[in-house]
């Protein structure tokens, strides 16, 4: 069998059902795998060893229980598409009873959340076991954290869902949460080589994570194919009943529309190449793609998401900092200080222009095109840790809500990855996945496991 840290979430979950590993054993290899990388990723915040074995065990005796009690074939509704005795990551902006949730800053540092949020009961309604809490930047803003890109430790692995993309592109853990407000998903994905998925605004539950901004944040998930993504987010949004635990196969190839937004400037020569590539490898295997431009509507929305996402941030963010000033990072207290200083005027008037552009994107799509392909960051991962990388290739689709994903589809000049985001409307998140699953398969990527073990992962 393979080494237990290269499966992926549902390789892993396939294994512990048919008796090939346990969730102890699968519990002890990734903890091999952060012990023999985390001081060089530092991708964790919290991890309590003792305790996920200890889940793990007793996740292992459910089984053999039922195994013999004959109930093995017939699988409670908990364990229906079961991820039992896999462990998840958890962003450290998510409460997990249990675990403290420190949200990258020195505010919470001995914060313990009584329960658990909505969506980690979900997770665990799957099977599923919190390994620990992944790092995040401070308040899922823009300061950089402690992680380093498993690629390149000399270079960032993006924000602010940081620790979540490093671990899962490194094999520590085999699916992790994270959470976007501006491009926290999509972004550090694409930087890490991995799978980041955000479904449509609204479809996954946000009690219990940390708000920044309520018209805009969106949880998401980190794995390292789409399938698993898939399967992961069918946990989360299973409220909304649009995402199953399997992805639907495509009953056409798609329509696509490759798309410069008003950032693509921002984009360096070997982005723009890449994803000229993509598309031809797209075109070749039989996708129709148009390539257009977005309206002049659009070149607003960057203005409008920011509004939006610092109006919001603080005036959450105003009873704590009426005391805690101080321990809050200069950079967030003079972004919090704007949208402070930003009139509710001003704020009505961008939640208008953002339904108008929901509006827009809707007419811009047509009804004949499937999806959306853009660049999900501008280029390789920036090297150096003083920042996250710039979000401006994510803004646009988290303002509008719509679901998204990042797929890995090749490397730069510099040996890190690029990749491809998709955009679909706002209630397609399963055919979206659909067709991200149809464009892995044909960019053929190889992930970072893969490259360490030829022929695993």
């Amino acid at each position: 069998m393979v080494p237990l840290h290269t499966l992926g979430l549902a390789e892993a979950a396939r294994a512990i059902g048919r008796g090939e590993c346990t969730s102890e054993s699968l519990a002890i290899a990734l903890i091999a795998r952060t012990r023999a990388l985390e001081d060089r990723i530092r991708a964790w915040a919290w991890l309590d060893e003792a305790s996920l074995i200890a889940a793990c065990r007793e996740s292992d005796a459910r089984r053999t229980i039922r195994h013999r009690d004959g109930r093995a074939a017939k699988k409670a509704p908990e364990d229906d598409g079961s991820l039992a005795g896999v462990p998840i990551g958890i962003k450290d902006l998510i409460d997990v009873r249990g675990m403290p949730t420190g949200m990258g800053s020195p505010v919470y540092a001995d914060h313990w959340p009584r329960e658990s949020a909505p969506l980690v009961h979900a997770l665990e309604r799957s099977g599923a076991i919190p390994m620990g809490k992944t790092v995040t930047t401070e308040f899922a803003f823009m300061v950089p954290s402690k992680t380093r890109n498993p690629w390149n430790p000399g270079h960032t692995p993006g924000g602010s869902s940081s620790g979540s993309a490093a671990a899962v592109a490194c094999g520590m853990v085999p699916a992790a949460l994270g959470t976007q407000t501006n491009g926290s998903v999509i972004r550090p994905a694409a930087l890490c080589g991995v799978v980041g998925f955000k479904p449509g605004f609204g479809q996954i539950a946000t009690e219990g994570v940390l708000p920044f901004s309520g018209t805009l944040d969106q949880p998401g998930v980190f794995a390292r194919c789409v399938a698993d993504a898939g399967l992961a987010a069918s946990w989360l949004t299973r409220r909304s009943g649009d995402i199953g635990h399997r992805i639907p196969p495509l009953r056409a190839l798609p329509a696509l529309i490759a798309v410069r937004t008003p950032v693509w400037e921002k984009a360096p020569s070997a982005q723009r190449d890449r994803f000229a590539q993509d598309i031809e490898v797209l075109r070749s295997a039989g996708a129709k793609v148009e390539e257009r431009e977005l309206p002049a509507a659009f070149a607003d929305a960057w203005r409008v998401h920011r509004t939006i996402m610092l109006y919001e941030a603080a005036r959450g963010a105003a009873p704590i900092r009426a005391t805690q000033r101080a321990l809050f990072s200069d950079f967030l207290n003079a972004a919090l200080d704007e949208g402070e200083n930003t009139t509710e005027t001003a704020y009505r008037s961008a939640l208008d222009a953002r339904l108008r552009l929901i509006g827009d994107f809707q007419s811009f799509l047509e009804d004949r095109h499937s999806a959306v392909i853009t660049p999900p960051a501008p280029g390789e991962a920036p090297e150096g840790l003083g920042a996250t990388g710039d979000p401006a290739f994510c803004s646009l689709w988290t303002l509008l809500g719509v679901p998204a994903i990042s797929i890995p589809t090749g490397l730069g000049p510099r040996g890190l990855p690029l990749g491809l985001q998709l955009v679909a409307r706002p209630l397609e998140s399963n055919h979206l996945l659909a067709i991200a699953a149809w464009c892995e398969q044909e960019m053929h990527f190889e992930t970072l496991l893969q490259r360490e073990s030829p022929g695993q992962g």
